[in-house]
């Protein structure tokens, strides 16, 4: 059975600079698969080439059993695949209801993209409750919220999460990391970059250790939570 996402010998430089080595790895269908390292690891260089943002000088990236190759950006989109960016990047001057019909550009369907906002607001009743509020005045886990919603608009098969917890307090923290959770229980399959070890490798099935643009370490999300080097590396145990 093919995989949803097959990653091969994925190589992706800056100028003269390889910033991914070579990565191979798979996200089957259902899956939370996370990949952990430190900040220069080649993380967020991964995700940012598998939506078409950077360009591999190497290696197969397959979605769905198709090479996305030379499939542009938009285009992967609208194949199923959908990011949510490190930062979140998010429009602060237009409201949060005009923020999510942005992640729905490329449908037509007027009925399901009302749908798919009731469920953003449903996810996130935050949201719901600010809908005409500018998404700039929104704190940074609302912000994160409303990247996730925004990326949920296009009906992902696969949703890439970028850092979705950084520098959020611990409690949003919490409640992002469990909605992940419930996203899965909803069938939504997801690719997870997250500096947070611990709460990656807690959701993960799979999870993937990179360092300096290689994976050096991949297992099950409890093996790698309980792999003595990785909790002294990622973990800050002795």
């Amino acid at each position: 059975m093919t995989a949803l996402l097959e990653v091969e010998d994925l190589r992706v430089a800056y100028g003269k600079i390889q910033a991914v080595k070579g990565i191979s790895f798979k996200v089957e269908a259902g899956q939370i698969v996370t990949l952990i390292g430190t900040n220069g690891a080649g993380k967020t260089t991964t995700l940012r080439t598998l939506s078409g943002l950077l360009k591999p000088v190497g290696g197969q990236i397959k979605f769905n059993g198709k090479s996305l190759k030379k499939v542009p950006a938009h285009q992967i989109v609208s194949l199923g695949l959908a990011h949510s960016p490190e930062g979140r990047h998010i429009f602060p001057r237009m409201t949060i209801e005009d923020n999510l019909r942005l992640g729905a550009f490329l449908r037509k369907d007027k009925d399901g993209i009302e749908k798919g906002i009731q469920h953003a607001y449903d996810l996130f009743p935050i949201l719901g409750e600010r809908r005409k509020q500018a998404a700039g005045t929104l704190s940074g886990g609302e912000q994160q919220m409303l990247a996730m919603g925004r990326a949920l608009m296009s009906q992902p098969t696969l949703l890439m999460l970028d850092e979705p917890s950084m520098g959020l307090s611990p409690i949003m923290m919490q409640k992002i990391m469990a909605t992940i959770a419930e996203l899965k229980a909803q069938g939504t399959t997801i690719l997870l970059v997250e500096q947070n070890a611990q709460a990656a490798l807690s959701l993960a099935d799979q999870g993937h250790v990179m360092e300096v643009g290689n994976i050096v370490l991949s297992g099950t999300g409890q093996d790698l939570l309980h792999d003595e080097s990785v909790r002294k590396a990622y973990l800050g145990e002795d």
